[in-house]
């Protein structure tokens, strides 16, 4: 479908025809309303509450299928994943530098957003948004006094055509360097480790891996600091954003099977392992995708956030709302898609609610912490890398990519004055740790001393005599705004979920005991197992395919797609599932 403005008639007995949709004809959209009196319903009004990754992946995938649906977002559509533009930054007809909660960042083993993407119309682009794609080819660690290893992002086949002979030359000796710095017993234990992962099986995974941290099964206390930073904490603060102290083996484990299979090439179905947007988010992305929905027939009521649930018979009856003055409104629809936030949905969770899924109260469990990002706008293009960079050792685990490099068009003709010519773009993974420049950790500093801080660590880690970057060539610099200061310290409005140890116990899934109300969201339990777009995405098609089920609805129920798992490892797996049965420890234990 290249052309996104057809009428949602035509849409809807096009889809029909194709899994059913045309039987559902058209209603009254859900809305904000003062509580009106109860009216006649065909039963197809559905409120999503919220409109971040996975409300608009649950309001795409039931307009398809004829219901009428109405998205409730408090803020700006796309959540975490959204451009946030720098204000006042624009001159003679450009766009506001743009800044963003953290840079976006595509796996190739991510299947359900690409999904999605191909049906987001694009002009120019065959498979719609999806061609907006594109890819990294090399991956940089950048290591304190000791020279970078810069590696090809997919190994599969090797690539050298991705070095120059200099940092062919770099990356052999940090190659030589990191294997020095590291004993070759503990390389041994990882190793071991790694494999005994790799050949549990799920029910060793889903118990005794799952209810450890990474830091245990590596057996990181009294290990050399080479192991602890790189082997131990860079695998799970710069790859994942969590802490190795808490975060769950099970589910490192899970993505660093992906990863590595991804980049052997190994899954037909993968893509390339390191892919990026060729344009701000919203451009690339978010913007086509709200424009497709409205023409399909979504609505948004937009500045509007759920405060409560109400309840009559066992059923939600109503969602209050409240926008940004403090007026409050009811919204009345048929089925209810909470599509928030873990730290927003648990408020809905009542007595009355409780007492109908006592599970949900099991979220309150559930650990937050800080990923956030900066953004430096330079004067110069300044590609470290032709990917992305993982600062090892960094006290505040510091990734990056510019960004310039990947986007279309000339950055300093379309962004700001015309003075910046790239974005350098940064994710802070550890808000707790001091910093080298102020002794402070990130949570305790003011938004300038963040900007040199984080400055600070990275020029540290690039050391190597080639200028990579010079602090001269800032222009300006954006913070998410989701972090606010005050005098009680410093806040954050848009936490990021951590798997810790034993919380898959406490994660609810799509389906609740409540019949007309469903939970999509990245706390949601899914087969990708952490907070990313991939697992908001992937619960949003699992409430819809719920509500389906219980609308009675003959429409095929959303695709779901599942991480590879090597069959070459199976014979080995099921005889792990013998050993766990009996009560014996992995073969590799020990």
């Amino acid at each position: 479908m290249s052309d996104s403005r057809l009428s949602r008639r035509t849409v809807l007995t096009a889809l029909g025809a194709l899994g059913g949709a045309a039987a559902f004809p058209p209603t009254a959209a859900a809305r904000p309303a003062r509580r009106s009196p109860a009216v006649h319903s065909s039963g197809r009004r559905v409120a999503v509450l919220g409109g971040g990754m996975a409300g608009l992946t649950a309001a795409h995938e039931l307009i398809e299928r004829g219901f009428d649906v109405t998205v409730f977002e408090p803020t700006a559509l796309g959540g975490k994943a959204r451009s946030i533009p720098s204000p006042g930054t624009a001159a003679d007809g450009r766009l506001d530098l743009p800044g963003e909660h953290g840079f976006r960042f595509f796996p190739g083993f991510y299947q359900h957003i690409p999904d999605t993407m191909r049906r987001i119309p694009f002009p120019g682009n065959p498979n719609g948004v999806f061609d907006n794609l594109v890819s990294g080819d090399a991956f940089r660690m950048a290591i304190p006094g000791a020279p970078d290893l810069t590696a090809p992002a997919s190994i599969a086949p090797l690539r050298f055509d991705v070095y120059d002979p200099l940092s062919l030359q770099e990356s052999l000796s940090a190659a030589f360097s990191l294997g020095g710095s590291i004993p070759a017993n503990e390389l041994a234990i990882f190793m071991r480790k790694l494999v005994m992962f790799l050949t549990s099986s799920i029910e060793r995974r889903n118990d005794q891996w799952e209810n450890e941290t990474w830091a245990q099964t590596l057996e990181a206390e009294g290990k050399s600091q080479g192991y602890r930073e790189i082997l131990v904490s860079a695998l799970t603060r710069q790859l994942v954003a969590a802490r190795p102290q808490s975060a769950s083996t099970r589910t490192i484990g899970i993505m660093g099977q992906a990863f590595v299979w991804n980049a052997m090439g190994a899954v037909p179905q993968y893509g390339h392992l390191d892919r990026v947007l060729s344009a701000p988010t919203n451009e690339a992305w978010i913007d086509p995708w709200a424009q497709l929905l409205r023409d399909l027939g979504v609505k948004f009521e937009m500045g509007w956030g759920a405060e409560a649930l109400e309840i009559v018979g066992g059923r939600i009856t109503g969602a209050r709302v409240v926008d940004r003055s403090g007026a409050r409104a009811t919204v009345d629809a048929d089925w209810y898609v909470a599509a928030m936030p873990v730290e927003r949905a648990i408020p809905l969770w009542s007595p009355q609610v409780l007492a109908l899924d006592p599970r949900l109260e099991a979220m309150n469990d559930l650990v937050t912490d800080w990923m956030v990002g900066i953004q430096y706008f330079l004067r110069r293009p300044t590609p470290i890398t032709p990917g992305h960079v993982a600062y090892l050792g960094s006290p505040w685990a510091l990734t990056s990519i510019s960004q310039a490099q990947f986007w279309r068009g000339n950055f300093a003709d379309r962004y700001g004055d015309g003075s910046a010519h790239d974005c350098l773009s940064v994710d802070i993974s550890d808000w707790d740790t001091p910093g080298i420049l102020y002794g402070k950790p990130a949570k305790q500093c003011t938004a300038e001393e963040i900007a040199r801080e984080t400055w600070a660590q990275m020029a540290a880690c690039l050391e190597d005599g080639t200028g990579a970057i010079d602090e001269n060539d800032i222009v300006s610099w954006f913070l998410d705004p989701g972090v606010r200061w005050g005098p009680s310290g410093n806040t954050n409005d848009t936490p990021l979920l951590i798997n810790t140890a034993g919380s898959l116990a406490s994660r609810p899934e799509a389906r609740t005991a409540i019949p007309n109300l469903f939970l999509a969201g990245d706390y949601v339990r899914t087969d990708i197992d952490l907070a990313t777009m991939e697992g908001a995405n992937e619960s949003a098609r699992a409430a819809v395919g719920a509500l389906l089920q219980a609308a009675g609805s003959p429409a095929r129920p959303p695709a779901q797609y599942r991480l590879h798992e090597p069959p070459e490892l199976e014979p080995l797996r099921r005889i792990d599932a013998d050993r766990y049965r009996a009560g014996l420890p992995h073969i590799l234990a020990g």
